[in-house]
């Protein structure tokens, strides 16, 4: 498998943001969305096994594990990757763009599901069947670059059948959209959906790596 970044952080997005995690990076990715900011993962990378991973994640001591990107489901293995973790008491959670079929993930773990808006540039890559494949272990995440988008995204809410209890996540984009617009928006429309920044660029500023 190919990694470009395997550490030890705390969790910046997600349901679990602000906890201890392992984070891997595993390299590649089959989208191009403009506020992309790990354009690094397409390319940098080393190879390991997947017995290497799992010995350095054992090394860093830590319950939780983030499967991330680029885009973690391109690889052959991440499935048999995600499952290993599982069964090696791992909370495991994978970061998919959602334009790759889900289903392939080990059931136990959790998933949070990209719905890439039209902001992003690549809303037409988002696979509708991955909708009818979530439980309410799962998380969607809406990435928001300005009204139009949060119209788009609260529209596209509207028309799915979600698992009860299941999070929902809207994030401004970093450095182009306030957080307190999106908070705005959100309360006004009486959205039932989670509010969130990317808690490690608040803690280390946008171009930090490894952290």
């Amino acid at each position: 498998m190919r990694v470009c970044e395997l550490f030890f952080s705390i969790q910046g997005e997600t349901s679990r943001a602000g906890l201890p995690c392992t984070i891997l990076r595993l390299s590649g990715c089959n989208l191009n969305c403009r506020y992309c900011d790990t354009v690094y993962a397409r390319k940098e990378g080393v190879e390991h096994s997947i017995e290497q991973i799992l010995a350095r994640v054992a090394e860093l001591r830590c319950p939780r594990v983030l499967v991330t990107g680029g885009e973690p489901l391109l690889q052959e293995q991440t499935p048999e990757l995600v499952t290993r973790l599982l069964d090696e008491g791992y909370e495991t959670m994978v970061e998919t763009n959602g334009s790759l079929d889900i289903g392939v993930v080990d059931d136990r773990a959790f998933r949070i599901v990209d719905v890439k808006t039209p902001g992003s540039g690549e809303s037409e890559h988002n696979r509708a069947e991955n909708m009818a494949l979530l439980t309410e272990r799962d998380e969607l995440k809406f990435v928001v670059c300005d009204e139009e988008d949060f119209n788009w995204s609260a529209d596209y809410l509207a028309r799915q059948r979600l698992p009860e209890g299941m999070d929902v996540l809207f994030s401004p984009e970093h450095g182009t959209l306030p957080p307190a617009d999106l908070a705005a928006w959100i309360l006004r429309d009486r959205l039932p959906v989670r509010l969130q920044v990317q808690l490690h660029k608040v803690l280390w500023g946008p171009d930090a790596r490894g952290v």
